[in-house]
């Protein structure tokens, strides 16, 4: 489907997903109003997932995007997805930084009249940075015109392969949050919710997410033993799916103070962190964190080396806690934070404003700006 609210006088930017994901959806909405706004047009240009994404059930829809056809190989792990055709009028595209994109690097050399940027990570932190794979990744990311980088975590990793930094974005990446926090504001007795979810102790911790292995699911269970043996009216809720979810459930099963409630969505999310006093993840953390910010319950995790770029949201000490990678010094940590209510409150007062800072219409912002500086500058790969 074509945008029917497309300006051929304006400047036309491609914006090429591989696939669509439901959280994305607001995100290009407000960065289409913010391009508007500065005279130039956005296409949003989507194929479909592989198989094994479909199953995740999260596919979004967006009325003015336009479809491309997807073509996957090797279970997945390659993907051709040609978008020469809709080229016309574009002065500029954008396209996610994977080695699985071939048609993106057939672009990203080939294809020099058209600026071309990349939007990415930089590198895949929990990989082997002396892969093959992650060489690759590296050469192919300098043949870009401009960089649109997650957060400031990824900046040197793009400077760091030659990557000239004035042609670089930082976008702090983010979801819509305005629902989640309208459903927390929205509740006028939390110690109902507490009654309901069937607890009873004053102090509360949550876990919210997949179960897997860089979440450190079994680390995280063996911590809340050491603080329950310290806080008698601990409690923990445990939110989510995943491979390791018999762990979960065993541990659960066992111990009737932590209580595990599958996935939550909606209402059901909002209520689970309107009960939270902190959140609990020793393992990867990336945009859960923004989770963290809206339901004021500051994140303690661990030096694990195992983050996405979004932790860079973390201030240590005032949104967030990171701890020294051991239980004991996790679990004191938490023990810590809990007997101190000064200190907790504190937290809990930067979280909601850190809320504020990292939004979906602040991305789009910074987002808009990059592409305008970019439509401004020659074309690098011409140059380089």
């Amino acid at each position: 489907m074509t945008n029917k609210n497309f300006n051929n006088d304006f400047p036309t930017v491609l914006f090429v997903q591989r696939r669509l994901p439901h959280y994305r959806v607001p995100f290009f909405e407000a960065l289409k109003l913010e391009l508007l706004i500065r005279g130039c047009n956005l296409r949003v240009l989507h194929g479909l997932p592989n198989q094994e994404e479909l199953l995740k059930n999260d596919s979004g829809v967006l009325p003015w995007a336009e479809s491309l056809p997807n073509y996957y190989f090797l279970g997945g792990k390659i993907c051709w997805q040609p978008f020469h055709r809709q080229l016309k009028d574009a002065d500029l595209v954008i396209c996610s930084h994977e080695n699985k994109l071939v048609f993106n690097l057939f672009f990203q050399y080939f294809y020099t009249e058209v600026k071309f940027a990349l939007l990415g990570h930089g590198a895949n932190l929990q990989g082997n940075a002396n892969s093959l794979r992650e060489k690759f990744k590296r050469l192919a990311a300098k043949k870009a015109d401009w960089w649109f980088a997650y957060t400031s975590m990824s900046l040197p990793l793009i400077t760091g392969f030659g990557f000239p930094e004035d042609r670089i974005t930082i976008i702090n990446n983010s979801i819509d949050t305005q629902e989640l926090n309208l459903q927390i504001n929205a509740i006028g007795d939390v110690e109902s919710v507490k009654k309901a979810l069937g607890l009873s102790g004053r102090r509360v911790g949550v876990f919210m997410g997949s179960f897997y292995h860089e979440k450190r699911i079994e680390f995280l269970l063996d911590s809340l033993v050491l603080i329950k043996n310290e806080i008698d009216d601990f409690e923990m809720i445990i939110a989510g799916d995943g491979v390791q979810r018999h762990l979960v459930e065993d541990f659960c099963d066992q111990y009737p103070w932590a209580k595990y409630v599958g996935l939550v969505k909606g209402k059901a999310k909002a209520e689970i962190l309107a009960a939270a006093d902190v959140m609990l993840n020793p393992g990867l953390i990336g945009l859960s964190i923004l989770d963290s910010f809206v339901g004021a319950a500051p994140v303690l995790t661990t030096d694990c080396g195992l983050h996405s770029p979004e932790f860079v949201y973390l201030n240590h000490g005032v949104n967030g806690i990171v701890a020294i990678n051991s239980l004991k010094n996790y679990a004191g940590a938490v023990i810590d934070l809990l007997r101190d209510s000064n200190k907790l409150e504190a937290m809990k007062a930067a979280c909601v404003q850190s809320s504020r800072e990292f939004s979906v219409e602040s991305m789009a912002r910074n987002f808009a700006d990059g592409i305008m500086n970019c439509l401004h500058m020659p074309v690098y790969r011409k140059l380089h």
